[in-house]
């Protein structure tokens, strides 16, 4: 049996490029609760200019553009699905329904049958 291995190779710049980009996501959420007192537009200025440019930087890693070429593919795929029809949909959801009241009458007869034979019968209780 083969095995593929999957290599990261990860330079320092782009290290560099994820911990700048974690840094100004906590500078935002600083910023959002030091500037508390600066009123809501200051707090949520902040929180977005440090979410905006993190995103920023990290889109320009490579991890970020992995996730970017990821997210491309993902959805090309999605585009090949084939989806059920209306009619489809109806039928399995009503067949899934009929099975499970189906399946509940089954369990609710064996059991009061189990406990008829156990306690009546057998044990003879009368309950």
């Amino acid at each position: 049996m083969a095995s593929t291995q999957v290599e990261t190779v990860s330079t320092s710049a782009d290290k560099a490029r994820l911990a700048v980009a974690a840094l100004l996501l906590v500078a935002g959420l600083a910023g959002f609760y030091l500037l508390a007192a600066q009123g809501a537009l200051a707090q949520w200025g902040a929180l977005a200019a440090g979410l905006v440019l993190a995103m920023v930087v990290f889109f320009t890693a490579e991890a970020g553009k992995q996730l970017v070429a990821f997210g491309r593919d993902s959805w090309r795929e999605v585009r090949k699905v084939v989806w059920p029809t209306n009619k489809d949909t109806t039928q399995t959801t009503l067949f899934v329904f009929a099975f499970a009241v189906t399946m509940a009458l089954f369990l609710w007869l064996a059991d009061k049958t189990l406990e008829w034979v156990l306690y009546d019968l057998i044990l003879g209780w009368r309950g």
